[in-house]
């Protein structure tokens, strides 16, 4: 039976705690004077109304947290935070509700994708809300409640498994889970105060330095301004995202221990780090050249500085831009979508199925090609110089299948919703590998969309974001037997 007690105490007190991240708008608000102050206000008092109402009644109560609740805790909490975290965007610019959801649905998984045309027209504090829920949903608020739950009495471990994303879910860095969670919080909160410092030496202003990391760091790719980081032009400020995004898109379990141990050439010694950086270096390389060849960008360091920028941002499910490669040259529009599928590592902020799952589908690939010259032959698969269990391998080819199963479902329904093929494919890549950016009709951005195709592509940020299984989980009937 799943226990309705612990789920309302647990679900009450994330809501309460989100309700405090509201101050920090307010304070932009009163500071610009924009007068969206009371906006926030209204928010702040739903949301911590609705926490309370939750919470109060069995507050006394003893919480266990079992594996049922807490899938359903963190599915029910992204859910409510789409509607809840919308209020904002209701309020002003005035977006519908439909539109409103997407965009906050958006900003907490990290997507980026965004319906709004004028973004350097926004209330300051509007701008801010967007920075800080991608900040926010980076590492995950469910993760930050880990760490702040033991004074409440609450065990974390049910929520950061079905939170963590990754293949190998119940890896603690630490022995209690709550330090886990709390050493990845502060990793990360010192990463954003360094990229909000290096962005302001390479030429932002506080605001845009601040909101940058925010996104960055969070491999989120919202930004203040409707031409990304296109805007600004300078070299030196996408070299600082180029960094930043790619420590974003690192295992987190990888800085830890790099810092902990002060041993940086940890990073070369993880298989998954040096797998994602190599498919970096080859797809920067392939489509520098292509793009001075093709003349796109004819002068080598420019041809470079591009290529660089937007192979990192795609494979790490950044999003930013800093010129529009929809319009790209030959199959190259294509061929970064397809590296998005890739994504970064497991245990970091971008998305994707994680490099740590495609390199056990190659090397599961090749097993089977050895099997057929050696078929009595005992081949097992190993990483980084460890045996993988079978479990982890077949775990991993079911999360593959059932990710190219969810691609094709949801881009028939979204040419189904009214979008061509090419915009339908990117749009569902965009949004379930949480890039941001597609292809054709959403390539700017999505305000295009019917109302049924964005609902669809909510759905897609949801399963991209919670990794399919801690969604589609709690809808198998044997998750509700027992």
């Amino acid at each position: 039976m799943v226990r309705v007690g612990a789920i309302r105490y647990v679900l009450g007190a994330l809501l309460s705690l989100y309700s405090l991240t509201l101050l920090p708008p307010i304070a932009v608000s009163l500071g610009f004077g924009d007068g969206e102050a009371r906006h926030f206000l209204l928010t702040l008092a739903l949301t911590a109304g609705a926490g309370l109402a939750l919470w109060l009644p069995v507050c006394r109560r003893r919480v266990e947290l079992g594996r049922r609740e807490g899938f359903l805790v963190v599915v029910l909490f992204w859910t409510t935070l789409g509607v809840i975290g919308s209020l904002p965007f209701h309020f002003s610019p005035h977006l519908g509700f439909t539109d409103a959801v997407f965009e906050a649905l958006s900003g907490f998984t990290t997507t980026g994708a965004t319906v709004i045309r004028g973004l350097d027209g926004l209330p300051p504090s509007i701008l801010w809300y967007r920075q800080q829920i991608q900040w926010l949903g980076g590492m995950g608020i469910v993760v930050l409640a880990v760490a702040l739950f033991p004074m409440l009495g609450v065990g974390g471990m049910q929520l950061y498994r079905a939170e963590t994303p990754g293949p190998m879910k119940d890896e603690k860095l630490t022995p209690r889970i709550a330090h886990t969670a709390q050493s990845l919080w502060l990793i990360y909160v010192g990463l954003t105060v360094l990229c909000a410092l290096a962005y302001r030496v390479a030429g932002m202003d506080w605001f845009d330095a601040v909101g940058h990391a925010f996104s960055t760091i969070s491999t989120g790719g919202f930004s203040t301004h409707d031409a990304s980081l296109g805007y600004f032009d300078n070299p030196w400020i996408e070299a600082v995202a180029d960094v930043f995004m790619l420590a974003g898109a690192l295992n987190f379990g990888i800085h830890y221990l790099a810092l902990h141990r002060r041993r940086p050439g940890l990073y070369l010694r993880d298989p998954e780090a040096r797998a994602f950086l190599a498919v970096v270096l080859a797809a920067t390389a392939l489509v520098a050249v292509l793009l001075a060849v093709l003349g796109r960008h004819p002068a080598p360091g420019e041809a470079l500085r591009y290529a660089l920028f937007q192979v990192i941002s795609v494979v790490t499910s950044t999003g930013f831009t800093t010129d529009a490669f929809a319009s790209w040259p030959s199959f190259l529009p294509i061929f970064l979508i397809y590296i998005s599928f890739i994504g970064g590592c497991a245990g970091s902020t971008a998305g994707g199925m994680k490099v740590v799952r495609v390199l056990l589908l190659l090397k599961q690939g090749v097993r089977e090609v050895g099997r057929l010259v050696h078929p009595r032959g005992v081949l097992p698969i190993k990483l980084g110089g460890h045996v993988m269990s079978e479990t982890v391998v077949g775990a991993v080819w079911g999360f593959f299948a059932l990710y190219m199963a969810a691609t094709a479902t949801l881009t028939m329904l979204m040419v189904a919703a009214g979008l061509d093929v090419l915009s339908a494919f990117s749009a569902v890549a965009a949004t379930l590998n949480v890039l941001g950016p597609g292809l054709g009709e959403v390539a700017a951005n999505f305000a295009s969309v019917s109302t049924a195709g964005k609902w669809v592509l909510i759905l897609s940020m949801l399963l991209g974001r919670l990794e399919l299984f801690t969604l589609l989980v709690i809808l198998s009937p044997g998750f509700w037997r027992g």
